[in-house]
């Protein structure tokens, strides 16, 4: 009976994943963002002609604006875009299975570490609600997959003492976790340090592992042939130079910001494309079983139950070698591991105090409830209107509602203020591949590593001029005062009613 309750209650907590990400998840957020576009597009190049938009066939690394895409994503998406073709829905929806696969193994793990299976069904549940999860977990972010190989690759590892091909099982998932995403990248060599340290007495029986150890071993060390390349050769040693510290001292000041109460509680990640303005990481509630669940780890006997809290440790790091921290998207490992320790948290408050157990229960139950009744109320009332500037809404608005005006224009010139807007072009209206390679001109790579595109076709995108005012030339001008003094034909606002484009058809 008990075993029916728990799998009932894990059932609807899946189902209650299900519900809250797919709702209107083609709407909210209002439209893609260009890493989904060039995602997107990658896929579709991929599904039609094995290429992506550089003319590379079926790479491991996305030379994309130059910033090296990860494959494992992309590939994902190409397989849904070729079965339902090219939308937002199948660039977001591989984000969603992959994000229910980590409420899965959330589950198992801490089954598997702490060893009650409740404990991993409160966990489960705290990540599903949880407002560090819910964003990434329905749009479509590269990170989602490298932590769902993480998780399964840290499982299978501490599965070997049944099965000796677990070890290859682990070793071949955390390759697509380091090729999903590259948080990931530093996180798996540190974790895999620490997981053969708390297995030693497993590796203790390595006469029966060798020959699947050395073959493990091989497999992992030629997947790091292309990284390597790609770092020697192919210009990732400038993008990595570009987003890292520019001081050592600073790696520390940014590490401890993302344990600051403001951002855990109060404001969260600044950036509205990964976290609802006004919010906090976690709910304020979740603050007295953090302090708990670490005083329960650090008092715990058995080693395995330390993990959540080495997790939690490790996973700024990668966010901290960079300029820009707190980084909610590249510490995204912080949200299962503050679910691991507050469940383990709120097991000891309900095991101290069984008396009252059942007013407990009913006491977190209401209170995360309307937490997350309150998140979600936000995330459907008011996010698009808040974040439509950062998701770069003007853009959907030129692809999908000028169609006609483009195909008229002899020209289409488009200011490039926000950043990318050839992805977007070829996004929305499914250009061609080979028509794009045949007429794309590039620019310069920028400071930050990018590549960007001067034009395809009939398209243009640059800082406007007076010089593109010509007969025949659809111009979408960006900015208060657009170098003329014509009267735009149209204009183009955000969501929140703030200007995007001016729109003039001469």
């Amino acid at each position: 009976m008990k075993n029916n309750k728990r799998l009932l209650g894990f059932v609807l907590i899946l189902s209650l994943f299900l519900v809250t990400r797919l709702y209107k998840i083609n709407e909210i957020p209002p439209t893609v963002y260009w890493d989904e576009a060039s995602i997107g597009y990658n896929a579709y190049a991929i599904s039609t002609h094995l290429i992506d938009e550089w003319g590379d066939k079926l790479p491991l690394h996305f030379r994309a604006f130059g910033e090296f895409k990860l494959p494992v994503y992309i590939y994902t998406t190409s397989f849904f875009v070729k079965l339902f073709g090219l939308s937002t829905t199948t660039i977001r929806l591989p984000a969603v299975l992959y994000s229910l696969g980590i409420l899965f193994f959330t589950y198992l793990l801490i089954r598997k570490v702490i060893g009650k299976d409740w404990i991993g069904i409160i966990s489960s549940l705290l990540l599903c609600i949880s407002p560090w999860f819910f964003v990434f977990s329905r749009t479509g972010y590269e990170a989602t997959a490298g932590l769902f190989f993480f998780l399964l690759g840290t499982y299978l590892l501490l599965q070997i003492a049944r099965n000796k091909f677990y070890f290859l099982f682990a070793t071949l998932s955390f390759i697509l976790s380091f090729y999903s995403y590259n948080s990931f990248r530093i996180i798996i060599p540190i974790w895999f340090v620490v997981l053969l340290g708390f297995m030693a007495a497993d590796f203790k029986k390595a006469k029966r592992y060798w020959v699947v150890l050395a073959i493990s071993l091989f497999i992992f060390v030629i997947s790091l042939i292309p990284v390597w390349k790609l770092i020697r050769y192919d210009a990732g040693s400038s993008r990595l130079a570009v987003v890292s510290l520019e001081r050592k001292s600073d790696f520390f000041k940014n590490y401890f910001s993302h344990f600051s109460p403001e951002f855990l509680f109060f404001k969260g990640d600044g950036n509205s494309r990964s976290q609802i303005p006004g919010h906090g990481q976690l709910y304020l509630i979740e603050a007295p079983f953090v302090f708990l669940g670490v005083w329960v780890i650090l008092k715990s006997k058995k080693n395995l139950a330390w993990l959540p809290l080495l997790m939690l440790l490790i996973a700024p790091i990668p966010a901290a070698l960079t300029r820009e921290s707190p980084h909610a998207l590249r510490s995204i490992l912080m949200a299962p591991s503050f679910s691991f320790v507050s469940a383990i948290g709120i097991g000891f408050a309900l095991d101290k105090f069984r008396r009252h157990k059942s007013l407990i229960i009913f006491s977190i139950i209401m209170v995360f409830s309307l937490s997350f009744r309150i998140y979600m109320s936000d995330f459907i009332s008011n996010y698009s209107k808040v974040s439509s500037k950062d998701w770069q809404y003007g853009y959907r608005e030129i692809f999908l509602n000028y169609q006609d005006e483009i195909k008229d224009a002899k020209k289409v010139v488009i200011s490039d203020e926000y950043g990318q807007p050839y992805i977007f072009a070829l996004y929305y209206q499914k250009f061609d591949i080979d028509k794009f390679r045949q007429t794309v001109a590039y620019n310069d790579v920028s400071d930050w590593g990018f590549s960007t595109i001067s034009s395809f076709d009939k398209f243009e995108f640059k800082k406007i001029g007076m010089e593109d005012f010509k007969k025949g030339n659809l111009i979408f001008v960006t900015g208060e005062k657009p170098p003329t003094n014509l009267e735009p034909n149209s204009k183009i606002q955000f969501l929140d009613g703030i200007k995007a484009f001016d729109v003039y058809k001469l």
